[in-house]
Formats: C-alpha cells, sequence, structure tokens
C-alpha cells in the first residue's frame, strides 16, 4: 500500500518529469519556422509558466488555418492566375518607376492577382460621409451585391445601410453577407443584427466561426479583417472602415469620448473584379459554393489618365507573409518621402530596419498614429519603437484624442500608394486575412497627401527630448509589452 507521502512524492517527480520534457521538446519544436523573435517570446512563456504556456501554445501557438481551407486558397489562387493571363500587361510610360515592376512580379507570385489600368478612385476620408457613400451606391444593384466586413453590426448610425440592403432584396437583388465570428460576437447587438440579416433575406455566413460543437474550429485569435463592399461588379468600397458607429457603441468608447476615424476608397474599373476575387475566395472558404459567374473580368483599360492598381491579399491562408513582403519591398524603394498611417504600429523586425534605414538614407519618413490607445498592450508595444524611430529621424505625428485615427495606407514618393485594411503590426502580417491595394498614379497620391495633410493639422509632433522624458513607469510599460507582440 502506498502512503499518502510515497503518492506525493511519486507526483512531484512527475510533475518534475513533465515539466522537463516540456522545456526540452519546446526548444526542439517551437523555433520550427518561426521568427527568431516569435520563438524567442514562446519560449520564455513556457519557461516561465510552463503549464499556462504550453496550454496557450496549443491554443494559438499555429498561425495556419485548417488544411482543407488552404487547399481552397490555392484552387482559387490557381483560377485567378489561369484567368487573368495577360491582364498585367498595362501600360509602362515615362510615368512608371523602373522599381515597381518587380514588386508588381512579387505580389502577382504571392497573391495570384495582375495589375489592372483603366481605374478611377475617389477617398472618402469622414467617417459618415463615407458610410453614407457606401449606402448610396447600393441603391445602384441590379444584380448582386457583396457585402465583407470585419465588424457588421446594426444600430442608429448604420439603420440607413441595413435599410439599403433589405431594399435591394425586395427588388430581386442577391446580398451576400459575410462578417467575422469573434469580432463581431464582442459587438453590442450580435445577435440583434444576425436576425435582422435573416429577417430582410441576406445569405449570411460567419467568417472563421469558432464552433467547436458544430466541427468549426482554428485558432481563435485567427481573424478575418478585410473591408469589402461590391456592387455588381461595377463599383467596389475598400479600407479600414467598418459598418458601425465610429464608437463602436462600447461603454468604455462613450465614457472617453472616444471616435474612429477611417478611410475608405471607391473603385470602378477592371480593380474591381480582383477586389470582389476576394469575395469569392472567402465565400468559398465558408460555404463551399464557388461563386465563378461573378468572378469574370473587365479588361484593362490603356488610359494614361487612369490609374494602374493591384489586389494583394494577406493572410494565414497563403505560404508568405504578403502584406509585410509588400510593404518592405516599396519602402526600400523610396527616394524622396515615406509616409505611413496606422492606428497599430507594431512593426516586426525585418519592417523596423526598413523604415530605419529609409530614414537614415535622407528619406522623408513620417509616421501618423494615435495620441491614445483603445488597446492598451498594444499601445504600449508601439509605443516602444518610438525612441529608435526617432533616433534615425522619423517624424512621428500623434494625432489628437479623442479620435482615433484608424486608417492604414502609405505612400511613397508621388508614384505610389496602398490602402486597405492591414494595419502595420505582425497581427496583421501573420494572423488577419487583409486586403491592400496597391495604387500607382501621381493624381491618387496627391489626393493621399491632401488627406494626410489634414491628419497633420490635427496632429502634435513627438519630439525626441520629450520621449526621452516620459516617466520610468511608462518605459517599463512599453517594453513589458513589446515582449508579448511576438507572441503569435
Amino acid at each position: 500500500m502506498f502512503t499518502w507521502s510515497t503518492i506525493t512524492l511519486i507526483i512531484g517527480v512527475l510533475l518534475v518529469l513533465v515539466d522537463f520534457v516540456v522545456r526540452v521538446f519546446s526548444v526542439i519544436l517551437i523555433p520550427r519556422n518561426r521568427r527568431p523573435q516569435t520563438a524567442t517570446a514562446w519560449l520564455l512563456a513556457i519557461f516561465f509558466l510552463p503549464y499556462i504556456g504550453i496550454i496557450l501554445f496549443w491554443l494559438i501557438g499555429s498561425r495556419h488555418l485548417p488544411k482543407r481551407r488552404r487547399a481552397k486558397q490555392r484552387e482559387i489562387n490557381s483560377y485567378i492566375l489561369e484567368t487573368t493571363e495577360g491582364m498585367d500587361r498595362v501600360r509602362r510610360d515615362t510615368g512608371w518607376p523602373g522599381w515597381l515592376e518587380p514588386i508588381v512580379t512579387l505580389n502577382r507570385n504571392l497573391g495570384a492577382m495582375p495589375i489592372v489600368g483603366g481605374n478611377s478612385a475617389t477617398l472618402h476620408d469622414e467617417y459618415q460621409e463615407s458610410l453614407a457613400a457606401m449606402t448610396e451606391a447600393l441603391r445602384s444593384a441590379t444584380r448582386y451585391i457583396h457585402v465583407e466586413f470585419y465588424i457588421l453590426a446594426l444600430d442608429k448610425t448604420s439603420r440607413p445601410f441595413f435599410d439599403e440592403l433589405e431594399a435591394a432584396v425586395k427588388r430581386g437583388v442577391t446580398v451576400r453577407v459575410l462578417l467575422d465570428h469573434i469580432a463581431n460576437l464582442r459587438s453590442v447587438g450580435y445577435k440583434k443584427t444576425l436576425r435582422h440579416l435573416t429577417r430582410i433575406g441576406t445569405d449570411w455566413h460567419l467568417m472563421l466561426p469558432v464552433q467547436p460543437f458544430r466541427g468549426k474550429f482554428q485558432r481563435p485569435d485567427l481573424r478575418n479583417h478585410r473591408k469589402i463592399l461590391v456592387i455588381d461588379g461595377d463599383v467596389a468600397f475598400t479600407g479600414s472602415q467598418n459598418v458601425i458607429d465610429s464608437s463602436y457603441n462600447k461603454r468604455g468608447n462613450l465614457r472617453r469620448g472616444l471616435h474612429w476615424k477611417d478611410l475608405m476608397v471607391r473603385f470602378e474599373g477592371p480593380i474591381v473584379a480582383g477586389i470582389n476575387a476576394l469575395f469569392v475566395t472567402d465565400w468559398y472558404s465558408e460555404t463551399d459554393e464557388l461563386l465563378l459567374r461573378e468572378a469574370e473580368r473587365t479588361p484593362p483599360v490603356e488610359d494614361s489618365s487612369l490609374l494602374d492598381a493591384q489586389v494583394v491579399p494577406s493572410g494565414p491562408g497563403f505560404d508568405g507573409e504578403n502584406n509585410l513582403r509588400l510593404f518592405n519591398s516599396l519602402i526600400y524603394a523610396a527616394q524622396k518621402q515615406l509616409i505611413i498611417t496606422s492606428p497599430y504600429f507594431v512593426p516586426d523586425e525585418s519592417m523596423f530596419y526598413a523604415i530605419t534605414t529609409a530614414a537614415q538614407s535622407g528619406v522623408d519618413v513620417q509616421l501618423f498614429v494615435s495620441e491614445i490607445g483603445d488597446q492598451a498592450v498594444v499601445y504600449h508595444a508601439q509605443r516602444s519603437y518610438y525612441e529608435g524611430l526617432l533616433k534615425a529621424g522619423v517624424r512621428i505625428w500623434l494625432y489628437n484624442a479623442p479620435t482615433i485615427l484608424h486608417a492604414k495606407h502609405l505612400t511613397i514618393d508621388n508614384e505610389v500608394a496602398v490602402i486597405g485594411s492591414s494595419n502595420m503590426d505582425m497581427r496583421s502580417f501573420s494572423l488577419d486575412l487583409e486586403i491592400s491595394v496597391m495604387v500607382k498614379g501621381s493624381k491618387f497620391v496627391e489626393s493621399l497627401r491632401r488627406v494626410e495633410a489634414s491628419y497633420r493639422a490635427k496632429s502634435r509632433e513627438l519630439t525626441l527630448d520629450e520621449w526621452m522624458a516620459r516617466p520610468l513607469r511608462s518605459k517599463v510599460l512599453d517594453n513589458v509589452a513589446r515582449l508579448t507582440a511576438a507572441v503569435q
């Protein structure tokens, strides 16, 4: 018979052995196919908190979507490559910078989408005006409406948008809706929104649902962060804005007076088919229904007064970090000016070196971020990079509180811009499904420059002296938060 003391001893020995085995296997397995900084962060978590760390790693340690879903992505990519052969032969004239060609090829190889000419684009940088423009565009639909948003919530502000969806259904338009599961589950009025979508007759589905009892499960923090609206294949909107009130209807935001400032773009031309292809891809992934008839493309128009544009999809369904590679390539290509706008700026090592190298090479590098944050850990992790950026010569503009500057775009010289849903952080690079649109055209860049100037008028510039004088507690919080940013 074992005594309690013997049983206790055996349990203690077993726990020590398990702890040892966990640590050994962690050192062997975790560094595989991960950035050194990510692997180091996970190893620290497991070594300091072995049982909690290994459970977290089991839940969120893999950035890959389920195998079947990745196979669907490859299938769609093959279809896009086959059906768009030759479409990326846009006009190369004296306005085409030499450094752009390999970046276009990179995007094509990574995301399958061609660059197409003959596009127009209209910026919408006011929250209510942007929502009104999307609502107005719904009235023109005669065949189909494709709605895909990270957050789609029925409230007083978004009610007109939902009313137009209902009106479209009544006149015989097919309305398909995709909304992210976890993001909307955490939003006010989630169940009411779903009931309303059902009542008005839309065909709606959750993106990346975490429903293990229904056989739907993947890493729970892999999210579809795209914002897409397509009407009849003729008009598309994309950018940073969700369909919800600018306060997100959260008590904390309302108490602090927080409101979001976003930027959306209305596109017309062949690029609309590329944006719609992402909706078709996500629809296929969630429903097994392949909308081939609605993935047809319009040949590009050779008109130098119009824009060349290329859709760059990214996310854990792809083997590489498409958006990170695009951003880094453009940053290194900058000759005169690089302006970045990102609400959550937590770059990996490669992007940090690219940005600081550009600044140290004499490029005018400017970064627009919010003065305050809505996510404490991300906010402090972001701040941990300011010292290195300022010392390299990057100018940092803090957008005045209580507004959260949520727009996501960058401009390179007077040549190229990228706009979309992607933040400049490791989450957007590795964990979220994103859409970015690269646009070549000086008129479009000039429009974005005017938007950037409006940001500057409502911001204050952060100086190195001010930053170095911040309290010690802030420095500690920033540096600790930086460690968590790499745990992916």
